[in-house]
C-alpha cells in the first residue's frame, strides 16, 4: 500500500497558495491548499491509527486499510473539541495521563479543530473566499501541527488513538 504523505500534501498545498506570476491567485487553486492541509493532518494521524492497529509490517493488508479508514473526521474533531476544554468531560477524564494530555497534541487538537472548519468552509460554501495570505497562513498552520503531532511522546499518541477509536 502506497500510503499518502502527509509531508507531500503540505508542500502540494504550499504550491497552490503561492501567488501565481501573472495575474491573480485562483479561488480554487486557494481553496483547495486550505483544504488539503486539513488533510495532511488528518492523514498523519490515520496512519498513526493503522500502524498502531493493525501495525506498520502490516501496511499492505485488508486490516491495515480497515484501520486507516475507522475514523471518522467528526469522530477525530470531537475528541479535539473534548481535549481543548480546560476541564475533561466524565467520559474522558478516567483516560487523561498524569499531567495532562501536552502541549504538543493540545496544540495539534486545537489545529485540527480549526483547519476542518476551514476545510469544510473551503470544499462547501459557495460565497467563502480565502485570499492568498489567509491561504499561507493556513499551510503554516498545517505544517506547524504536522511538527506537533511528530513531536507528541509514542506513549501520548498511542493512547490518543485507543481513545479515538475505543470511545
Amino acid at each position: 500500500m502506497t500510503l499518502l504523505n502527509p509531508d507531500h500534501l503540505i508542500e502540494q498545498a504550499e504550491q497552490l497558495a503561492r501567488p501565481p506570476a501573472n495575474g491573480a491567485p485562483r479561488q480554487a487553486d486557494l481553496r483547495r491548499a486550505v483544504s488539503t492541509t486539513y488533510y495532511a493532518l488528518f492523514h498523519a494521524i490515520l496512519v498513526d491509527v493503522a500502524d498502531q492497529l493493525a501495525g506498520r509490517a502490516r501496511r499492505n493488508s485488508v486490516e491495515y486499510s480497515l484501520a486507516y479508514r475507522s475514523v471518522p473526521h467528526r469522530q477525530l474533531a470531537n475528541l479535539c473539541e473534548e481535549l481543548s476544554k480546560t476541564t475533561l468531560g466524565a467520559k474522558y477524564r478516567p483516560f487523561e495521563p498524569n499531567g495532562g494530555f501536552g502541549a504538543d497534541l493540545l496544540a495539534v487538537a486545537s489545529a485540527l479543530i480549526d483547519l476542518q472548519e476551514k476545510r469544510h468552509s473551503a470544499d462547501y460554501d459557495p460565497l467563502y473566499r480565502v485570499t492568498a495570505s489567509d491561504a499561507s497562513l493556513t499551510v503554516q498552520a498545517g505544517r506547524a501541527a504536522l511538527n506537533h503531532w511528530r513531536s507528541v511522546p509514542r506513549n501520548r499518541r498511542r493512547l490518543f488513538v485507543l481513545i479515538l477509536t475505543l470511545l
